[in-house]
């Protein structure tokens, strides 16, 4: 059993107190993790768990919260699943949870909002980054990774940058997906170039003949593919496989290791629009080597964001100075440049992240490198 499965089936509630004198004196202060702990995204999803477990481990070791409290954790697995993120939600709501951290597959984060808002809970979304998640975010929640806008607009610039005129989009046709997809095509069309295919596909599909054959009749000399890297990997191999030699790049959720793995080496000299990983973070390097002697692998994709959002979570709760929702939504929205692992965070009025960062990577050697132009 890995040591994630460990700290999941020790408890449904995962204390991660390392002092029990404070522990005596009052009580702990529990926080949810919403995140996928199982279906196809489940590797994001514990990888983002680890971060945030080893954050609340540094927070308890160091003398805890308003003044010695300790966090306890509490998960709810979405499986990036929209019915199940509810239910998920719904039971850390009930838990009377001070906050929640986590939020990946955006299709799955958008109807917690309401039951989070509903119930006043401040909200730290780390991960998923759709538009559609802004209307819908009652004001309790604070989003710490750039948004589709600021993917679209890094997609167009490295497209250009290479030349290409003529791009064909691919999306599953989720919340994440879909919204990058279309951002993507407003912004290539308005730019003045052609999207010369927009297509979709559905998740879990193996035979991509068909669109592959589209997509090189289309004469792109580009595929975006906005999805996850489950599928996103079939396709990358299936695409040079059939002789498309053009150049492919792929969104975020495909920015896993394990892209690799699924599309072998068909994925060199593949390019990903991605969030700040650990491995490119100066700030990170003693993050990594407590990561891998804690759990044994290296720290994922979304690992630094989801490390950064436990302890925005925890300033804010020393920045109200109680567990008053109102007051810690308030400390959330006033971040100005608090900084740990993957940058300053501060906010829009929308609250969303007041800045882009998004970095592009390529695959090198069957690893994602620093793409440099």
């Amino acid at each position: 059993m890995d040591k994630f499965l460990k700290l999941m089936a020790s408890a449904a509630i995962v204390n991660l107190a390392t002092g029990s004198l404070a522990m005596a004196q009052e009580d702990p202060i529990t926080l949810g993790v919403q995140v996928p702990t199982t279906g196809s995204e489940a590797t994001y999803g514990k990888d983002m768990f680890n971060a945030i477990s080893l954050a609340a481990d540094e927070i308890n070791a160091d003398g805890g919260l308003l003044g010695g409290r300790q966090i306890e954790l509490v998960t709810g697995d979405t499986a990036c699943d929209p019915q199940q993120s509810v239910n998920a939600a719904s039971r850390l709501a009930s838990q009377e949870v001070v906050g929640v951290v986590g939020g990946y597959c955006s299709g799955a984060t958008q109807p917690t909002l309401k039951i989070y808002g509903d119930a006043n809970i401040p909200f730290v979304i780390v991960a998923a980054n759709s538009t559609q998640l802004i209307p819908a975010n009652p004001g309790n929640a604070v989003m710490i990774n750039s948004t589709g806008n600021d993917q679209a607009k890094t997609a167009l610039d490295f497209f250009e940058g290479k030349g290409i005129e003529k791009l064909a989009i691919v999306n599953q046709g989720d919340a994440y997906s879909q919204d990058l997809a279309n951002l993507t095509r407003d912004a290539w069309t308005k730019a003045g170039h052609t999207v010369s295919a927009f297509e979709y596909v559905n998740k879990g599909e193996q035979d991509f003949s068909a669109l592959v054959n589209k997509i090189r009749g289309s004469g792109a000399e580009a595929v975006f593919w906005t999805a996850y890297y489950a599928d996103g990997g079939l396709l990358i191999r299936q695409l040079r496989q059939r002789g498309f030699q053009g150049t492919i790049a792929v969104g975020d959720g495909s920015n896993s290791p394990e892209l690799f793995n699924i599309a072998g080496q068909a994925a060199e000299g593949v390019f990903a629009f991605s969030n700040p990983t650990a491995d490119f973070l100066p700030a990170a390097q003693q993050f990594i080597s407590d990561y891998r002697s804690t759990f044994d692998n290296a720290p994922g994709p979304y690992a630094p964001l989801a490390y950064d959002g436990l302890q925005l979570m925890v300033w804010a709760i020393n920045q109200a100075g109680s567990t008053d929702a109102d007051a810690i939504i308030k400390a959330l929205n006033s971040a100005d440049g608090q900084e740990w692992l993957a940058g300053p965070i501060s906010f829009t009025p929308q609250h969303t992240l007041a800045r882009s960062n998004f970095v592009v990577l390529e695959g090198q050697g069957g690893k994602w490198t620093r793409y440099e132009k």
